[in-house]
């Protein structure tokens, strides 16, 4: 079955099948937030994106292959609420972006800048800074060799707008910084996977900035 990006709390995950990494989509939570689990295919190493609220959900998900990895993609709590939990179970290390990682209910073992790299078994994330949803809010950008770019935004981006922010000195930060190293970057055709909701593309998106501009949010 094709990979849509449509998910619900207590529903199954969706799954997508590339060349070198499987990603498995979940919600999970009263927030319903979106956890991706990310498999290398050519050596099962598993990397989670936000472990948010439902350790019991995220572990099933994650199955007897080993976990290496979870990175948080900011500090707000819905998406890191079973990090502790998931993190006891499995030995995974921690990634977050380096503004934010004092205020996660872990040892950070990992503190993240801009251009960055984070492995998945063979493969690799690129770290994205998007300063403004929260200061060290993080992207991770997968440029599959074989398609398309894959791009898991956290509460950065979203289908319709950015993230939200507390000023508008907040916003110009934040809609700069995805205008700049995600749009003006990467094409059209790039996926985007972001902290709640559904997917999206960069292209389908893409009319819609000088609105967003425009309304400040």
């Amino acid at each position: 079955m094709a990979y849509h990006g449509t998910v619900t709390v207590g529903g199954t995950p969706d799954v997508r099948e590339l060349a070198d990494v499987i990603i498995s989509k979940v919600a999970v939570g009263p927030m319903n937030n979106n956890a991706y689990l990310l498999r290398c295919r050519h050596t099962d190493e598993q990397l989670l994106i936000d472990a948010a609220n439902d350790a019991s959900t995220l572990l099933t998900l994650i199955g007897d292959t080993p976990l290496q990895t979870v990175v948080t993609t900011h500090r707000h709590g819905d998406h890191w609420q079973a990090l502790a939990e998931v993190v006891s179970h499995t030995g995974a290390a921690t990634v977050a972006g380096d503004a934010d990682a004092d205020e996660l209910p872990v040892d950070v073992n990992r503190r993240v800048v801009d251009g960055e790299r984070v492995s998945v078994g063979r493969c690799e994330l690129e770290v994205i800074h998007l300063v403004g949803h929260t200061p060290g809010s993080i992207a991770l950008l997968y440029d599959d060799p074989e398609g398309n770019p894959h791009l898991f935004t956290g509460d950065s981006l979203f289908p319709g707008g950015v993230g939200k922010t507390q000023s508008p000195k907040d916003f110009e930060s934040l809609i700069g910084d995805v205008e700049a190293k995600l749009f003006d970057r990467l094409p059209d055709e790039t996926w985007f996977y972001p902290g709640h909701g559904d997917d999206s593309t960069l292209g389908a998106e893409r009319p819609q900035l000088p609105d967003w501009r425009a309304r400040g949010w």
